[in-house]
């Protein structure tokens, strides 16, 4: 097969690409791969790059959405990644992706959980059978982990993102970890604090999902446990929160920031999962 097939995550804050026999060929900052266009002329210029040269011949592409996206968003993203070139457009849902992505076996009875974890969104799904059980999306992800600690330590939306890289915890601990801005000095502790009240609304959500989940694939659910990935599933004691509140074991994706688009390129080798949550097709 000379088509390439690819795979496309449009992140609130990041734009990913994967190709097959390739892996991930692009990870940047939407702001750099749209430059302020609106989502057509990135998914345009996403394509490009991707395709590489020469192009003879017009590459197959999935490209992962959240489950809110309406019908109109989705004619609209399927027509602008045709006319960009792609000879056939797949759409995938981005916790459908993201389980690809973090290895979990969605073709089975069994049911199994995940937990996507983005910049401006937490979206939340039981799957079984390559088919959603139980979903919910919510507004809360790791821009609002960045907020929460801006305001409580009265410090810059970047700072606090640094913070939290560097120091960041769910979870309050013995031996916090230490940091310091200017003449402010920093704990875990301090960030842990900073971040409950967004991080109880992630759990809330689980929980919601959860609820929703018919009794038999729930109990698969409290053995198998939920997965969490994304960017936001990178801070430190994430699982162990999410296992406290919640009352599931949960464990993080390996290379969680890039589940997503890994999950939408290898969902190219599964057409069942691909038709079976497809809306449009060309």
């Amino acid at each position: 097969m000379l088509s390439r097939k690819i795979g496309i995550d449009l992140g609130t804050s990041s734009v990913r690409i994967f190709v097959k026999g390739e892996g991930v060929v692009l990870n940047e900052p939407s702001a750099t791969a749209g430059s302020g266009a609106d989502s057509t002329q990135v998914i345009h210029n996403l394509i490009g790059k991707a395709r590489g040269r020469p192009r003879l011949f017009r590459p197959e592409v999935v490209l992962s959405v959240p489950s809110s996206v309406t019908s109109r968003e989705r004619r609209a993203v399927t027509e602008a990644a045709i006319s960009a070139g792609a000879r056939q457009v797949w759409l995938i849902d981005e916790t459908l992706a993201a389980a690809i992505g973090a290895g979990l076996a969605i073709g089975e009875h069994r049911a199994c959980a995940i937990c996507e974890i983005g910049a401006g969104t937490t979206e939340i799904a039981v799957i079984s059978r390559s088919g959603i059980v139980a979903a919910q999306s919510i507004a809360v992800g790791g821009g609002a982990l960045d907020r929460a600690i801006a305001e409580r330590l009265h410090v810059g939306e970047r700072q606090a993102e640094e913070l939290k890289i560097a120091i960041g915890s769910a979870i309050p601990t013995d031996k916090p970890l230490v940091a310091s801005i200017g003449d402010l000095e920093v704990s875990s502790n301090d960030i842990a604090a900073a971040v409950a009240q967004p991080l109880a609304e992630i759990a809330a959500g689980i929980g919601t999902v959860l609820s929703e989940t018919p009794l038999g694939l729930a109990a698969d659910l409290r053995e198998r446990g939920i997965v969490l990935s994304g960017g936001g599933a990178q801070l430190r004691g994430l699982a162990e929160f999410v296992a406290r509140s919640t009352g599931v074991p949960a464990v993080v994706a390996d290379n969680p920031q890039t589940s997503v688009v890994r999950g939408a390129g290898l969902a190219l080798e599964n057409f069942e999962v691909l038709k079976r949550n497809q809306t449009f097709i060309r």
